[in-house]
């Protein structure tokens, strides 16, 4: 066992592994301090049992940065408590975390020495063991964590913070390793992190990934921040004592906080809206914090932004009321931006204590409040819950579909809709209202004809907005088609949807399965026998799909004649079939010459081995960093590494993607595209980009332009040779004046 008596720390000649182990113990001894109240006499003999056992189990293992293991999940139980706020049983999870998936301890010792709970816990943290075969483990294994979760939530915000360290020490991993957790990270940890109002955590972890994803746009906003830090600082102070002198009259408690904005929401903006970095309005941005009881909250809210008001012009648009309807994950705050000292915009939040605390640690701080407030308090995260576990429930059981299920649950933007009786409805933005009909009912939704928005027939695709008021049509006769998949957002529109299909399917394989039989008695063949291999060799996944097909004509059964041949109780495919079927294809003869570099390096490998195509999603340019993802159908696609799809393939299908690097391509061209907006002085415009272009030696391909109201947007088609052009091109087209922005289009 690990104990104190082994260290002597006022030793300072200490050995190597006297030195780690007193770190080992410090480290726990801050883990114990992180408790905002002291764990009692059980509480901590319970930690010092886990602590212990964890050592010994983690005595041989290190980190890729050399440390001890052991290291990693003591700081995982301290970010559990003194970051998210949790208690003793969650630092106990915490440190135990690993013990099962990567030492000889067992789920059944955990059991016997921890009891039921920290087991149950242990086992929704510890990953599949490998002998699964699976398409995405990544998605299995966060669908074991979810499922867990809804026994006991603490499984996700272990995970979470699991998360946040692993991505604290990335720097010790490979590159190419770093990129696919960045991915998994952001496609799915931050959001999780967001929806379960872990808002540090989350924008951490934003700004983390943002960095190995996007390192140069990173160094250059993180450059910029800095040489206006210093000025921003400044007039942040003189706002902040500016509203010391508006509020002398409040006659409740207040503080008043600078807010930094994060390098990867700045970003986040620069690309959606088009704007500048100097554009941005909060990159000044601060946060008024008032200490009332929650039953005053609201109306001292209102009248801390009366104050402000009073004195600085407020932006109406901009105004957002987050307390009279808090978000999906809890967050309340009242926020605006008002024209501040020197006519620059200033973003101001107003929250109370309370909310900040919510805010800022998300459920553990929820629970504690709804602990002790009324009975028939609104659980927003309980109704959250309740999605994921009516979204599990409902689940066909393939991960990668209830990853996609799942994420559509963690959006936070929401819309609220009426129903024709005034019943309000929350669903996610972006739904339609066939979500809102299955929501309302599954056959509501499967028999929905068409639909009335606010007195008006829409078609049933149509997305709804805030204070729609929605009734639908239904007729009994309609039914769920293929395309309803592509109009709705909710899991379980999706789910209800794939199971009509399902069991219409199963009816039309009904119907397949007669016309196979009695083709086949031709041959004197059943068709149980061979109904798998005739599905696999007219291309189909499974039986149902094949014989579906057979029914809605989309099969000819009377090349079953033609190409095979009884034997037995089996088909055979006939030898001329079988020898035509054998030749090798032309396109996997390797392009590449003998003597030439090869363009693209696959795992140390030429490329033309994998028979490499270049991703039309993204269009990789000679100098984008890159990654190879092998297909399903043979054939391998080369991404950029940001490109738009990244984060899905690296995050669920990691397994398949390998390193590539650039060869020799300096004669080959590449299409790329950017997106340049401004204002519209008239006749010329065109010109002047074009001719700019052309100096450059550069062909365009294609060009569109549209604008209105004296602002443009144009859209063009380039030919470059690597990412130098591309970037010369970009900046050259950045000094015209009347140009606001040029970026490169994904």
């Amino acid at each position: 066992m690990f104990i104190e008596a082994d260290i002597n720390p006022t030793n300072t000649e200490m050995t190597d592994d006297e030195s780690e182990r007193h770190l080992i113990l410090q480290t726990y001894r801050h883990l114990l301090h992180s408790f905002k109240t002291p764990p009692d006499e059980k509480d901590l003999k319970m930690l010092r049992a886990a602590f212990d056992l964890a050592v010994e189990a983690h005595r041989e293992q290190r980190r890729k940065s050399g440390e001890p293991y052991i290291l990693h999940p003591i700081e995982v139980a301290r970010i559990c408590v003194e970051e998210i706020g949790l208690g003793p049983t969650a630092a106990v999870c915490a440190l135990l975390h690993d013990v099962v998936e990567d030492t000889q301890v067992s789920l059944k010792d955990i059991h016997e020495q921890f009891g039921d709970r920290v087991a149950l816990i242990v086992d929704g943290l510890t990953k599949l063991d490998g002998l699964h075969e699976t398409e995405s483990p990544q998605a299995e294994n966060l669908g074991k964590v979810l499922r867990t979760m809804l026994s006991d939530v603490r499984v996700v915000l272990i995970k979470m913070a699991d998360r946040l360290h692993n991505m604290r020490t990335i720097k010790s991993m490979p590159e190419n390793k770093q990129k696919k957790i960045a991915a998994e990270t952001s496609f799915i940890y931050a959001p999780v992190a967001h929806r379960l109002g872990l808002h540090k955590i989350k924008t951490e972890l934003e700004d983390i990934c943002f960095k190995i994803e996007h390192p140069d746009e990173y160094k250059d906003i993180a450059r910029k921040l800095e040489e206006k830090r210093k000025l921003r600082g400044d007039y942040i102070e003189k706002f902040i004592q500016r509203l010391h002198e508006i509020f002398k009259d409040l006659e409740f408690p207040y503080r008043v906080l600078g807010r930094p904005k994060s390098i990867y929401s700045i970003w986040r903006k620069i690309t959606t809206k088009h704007v500048s970095f100097e554009d941005i309005y909060d990159l000044f941005a601060v946060r008024v914090i008032i200490d009332v009881p929650k039953e005053l909250e609201k109306r001292r809210s209102w009248d801390v932004y009366s104050f402000i008001t009073d004195h600085f012009q407020p932006v109406p648009e901009r105004l957002r009321d987050w307390i009279t309807t808090p978000k999906s994950n809890g967050y309340e705050s009242l926020q605006t931006t008002v024209l501040g000292l020197d006519n620059k915009f200033v973003e101001v939040q107003i929250r109370s204590e309370r909310m900040n605390e919510i805010a800022e640690r998300g459920f553990a701080a929820h629970w504690k409040y709804k602990n002790g407030g009324k009975k028939d308090d609104p659980d927003i995260y309980e109704k959250w819950l309740n999605r994921v576990r009516e979204t599990i429930e409902n689940s066909s059981g393939n991960a990668i579909e209830l990853l996609a299920d799942i994420r559509s649950e963690l959006f936070t933007d929401e819309v609220h809709v009426f129903t024709p009786k005034g019943q309000m409805k929350t669903l996610p933005e972006g739904a339609s209202a066939l979500d809102f009909a299955f929501s309302i009912h599954s056959d509501l939704g499967c028999t929905c004809r068409a639909v009335r928005i606010n007195n008006r027939v829409v078609p049933i695709h149509y997305k709804l907005k805030d204070g729609d008021q929605i009734e639908i049509i239904a007729d009994k006769n309609q039914k769920p088609s293929e395309d309803w998949l592509q109009h709705v957002a909710t899991s379980k529109a999706k789910n209800r949807i794939r199971s009509a299909l399902k069991e219409e399917k199963r009816i039309q394989a009904d119907f397949g399965k007669e016309i196979m039989e009695r083709k086949l008695k031709s041959l004197r063949v059943p068709l149980e026998e061979n109904c798998d291999m005739l599905a696999k060799w007219f291309g189909y996944h499974n039986r149902m799909e094949f014989l579906s097909a057979v029914y809605l004509g989309q099969v000819d059964p009377r090349q079953v004649n033609r190409n095979f041949r009884a034997d037995g109780i089996y088909l055979v495919e006939k030898e001329e079939v079988k020898a035509v079927s054998a030749a090798p294809p032309r396109s996997f003869v390797p392009k590449n010459k003998v003597g030439v570099k090869p363009e693209i390096i696959i795992n140390d490998e030429p490329g033309s081995y994998y028979q490499y195509s270049f991703a039309h999603c993204c269009n990789p340019v000679q100098g984008d960093s890159i990654f190879g993802f092998v297909l399903t159908q043979g054939g391998l696609k080369i991404h950029r590494a940001t490109c738009p799809n990244a984060n899905n393939l690296l995050a669920q299908y990691g397994h398949r993607v390998l390193n590539a690097t650039w060869g020799n391509t300096s004669k080959s061209d590449f299409l790329t595209k950017i997106i340049v907006t401004g204002i519209d002085t008239g006749p010329g415009v065109i010109q002047q980009l074009t001719n700019r272009i052309y100096d450059l030696g550069i062909n365009i391909r294609t060009f569109e332009i549209s604008g209105e109201g004296g602002y443009f947007e144009g859209h063009l088609g380039l030919i470059v040779v690597n990412t130098d052009q591309l970037q010369r091109a970009i900046l050259e087209l950045r000094k015209f004046d009347w140009v606001s922005n040029v970026s490169r289009a994904d």
